[in-house]
């Protein structure tokens, strides 16, 4: 694991009300939300940079209120659409 060092305003924690090794750990999960928002890595990627747990990360979605798949309607109706074509074709009989 690497460690990475840089400066942050002592009015920081006081802003956030929270001491130094709290505010690394907000900022690392806000930082992994952000990049899995922004479809930049997956939600387990996420978790682990957040350092929580596959099944902890949806509740820090949930909190920060950012959805928890990656995936819209739209495309979700379009994988439906071929899932449902390619079963009518591999049930059809063949000659």
């Amino acid at each position: 694991m690497r460690t990475i060092t840089f400066e942050v305003p002592d009015g920081a924690f006081s802003a956030l009300r929270c001491w130094p090794s709290e505010f690394a750990r907000e900022m690392k999960i806000a930082a992994a939300i952000q990049w899995y928002h922004q479809t930049l890595i997956s939600q387990g990627k996420a978790a682990e940079i957040a350092g929580l747990s596959r099944a902890e990360f949806p509740y820090a979605l949930f909190h920060t209120k950012v959805p928890a798949s990656q995936v819209d309607v739209k495309e979700l109706k379009e994988e439906l659409e071929t899932w449902q074509r390619q079963s009518t074709e591999s049930s059809t009989p063949r000659p």
